[in-house]
């Protein structure tokens, strides 16, 4: 139960965070909420966010690998997930929303299924965002050696949700706030975003620096 407890809110975590930044899924998710409704909007978002899945179930599957490895370094393991958070957050804080407009640019879909479908491929057709995974998983300490089969289905369920519901949030806001959106609000997202990805980056490499000095009271 107590293992549960630590999954669950990482898994969501991980899963809205992998979703949270405004890129061409981001952009298309709210251009089809703005054009042709708040459903195709969010279909559009959850075949983003099964993409994202196939991407965390690929990290997981090699880190299970490893998992000897990760025992032995975790305090290295935790310092380069940080310097990888920290980064994408400084590219995220430094990117201009509006380019992604222009890279949004997917044929319309007919379908909800087709919204999904065009989500996914988008979203798969970015594999760099397995470096931003790997940080995430890395600076949460998500994958842990002893856990068993019904462990992992949580942490992936957990994941999937996160992702689900950040895209449900979005869609809301955009049906909602359909008047006051604009590109400033996508500018200033991305900048919240990034700062605490940033923060995030910051606290794990200080725990991590703290765990290599100071062992016998981590």
């Amino acid at each position: 139960m107590d293992q549960l407890l630590y999954i669950i809110p990482r898994g969501i975590a991980i899963g809205a965070l992998i979703s949270a930044p405004m890129g061409p899924i981001g952009m298309l998710v709210i251009q089809r909420t703005l054009s042709k409704g708040r459903l195709p909007g969010f279909f559009t978002g959850l075949g983003a966010a099964l993409s994202d899945l196939v991407y965390c179930l690929l990290t997981g599957f090699c880190m299970s690998f490893v998992t000897g490895f990760i025992d032995r370094h975790e305090i290295l393991i935790q310092l380069i997930g940080g310097v990888v958070l920290g980064a994408f957050g400084f590219y995220l804080f430094k990117k201009n929303p509006t380019r992604a407009l222009k890279t949004a640019d997917v044929p319309p879909a007919t379908t909800f299924w087709a919204d999904a479908i065009s989500g996914f491929f988008l979203t798969f057709s970015n594999p760099l965002i397995l470096f931003f995974i790997i940080g995430l998983f890395a600076r949460f300490n998500f994958m842990q050696p002893e856990y068993m089969l019904h462990h992992y289905i949580a942490a992936y369920l957990c994941i999937i949700g996160g992702a689900v519901g950040w895209w449900y949030l979005v869609t809301l806001l955009v049906s909602r706030l359909k008047g006051r959106f604009n590109v400033r609000s996508l500018w200033l997202i991305n900048r919240i975003i990034a700062s605490l990805l940033f923060l995030m980056a910051l606290a794990g490499v200080g725990m991590a620096v703290y765990d290599f000095f100071f062992p016998a009271q981590s």
